[in-house]
């Protein structure tokens, strides 16, 4: 019986917002209320990555992060692009850096 209320417990914890599209940026506001200009950008994101300049700088990333042995592990490292060229940094400090994400005090 203890084990079928602690499984409905965990139920009622689950992120019921997942997957909503209720983010709070600006950005997110207008493409939520203007999904013509969302396809837009969608369509240029789509043809921008897919160039072969960022084919191949996406490959020497995933490469460099193989050699470094982060790739997969989980381990919570990134490979940072520094003054010295590409090294081992953990992700937090590699991507809330030049105020990025919700950084309040660097913006």
């Amino acid at each position: 019986m203890d084990f079928f209320l602690y499984i409905s417990h965990m139920t009622t914890k689950r992120n019921t917002l997942a997957g909503t599209k209720k983010g709070k940026s600006k950005s997110a506001k207008y493409f939520q209320e203007n999904p013509e200009a969302k396809a837009k950008k969608d369509a240029y994101n789509t043809e921008y990555h897919s160039s072969p300049e960022r084919k191949k700088y996406r490959v020497k990333l995933n490469k460099a992060n193989r050699s470094a042995g982060t790739y997969g592990n989980k381990d919570g490292k990134d490979m940072s692009h520094g003054k010295d060229g590409l090294k081992k940094e953990a992700q937090k400090a590699n991507r809330a850096r030049n105020g990025k994400g919700n950084n309040k005090r660097t913006r």
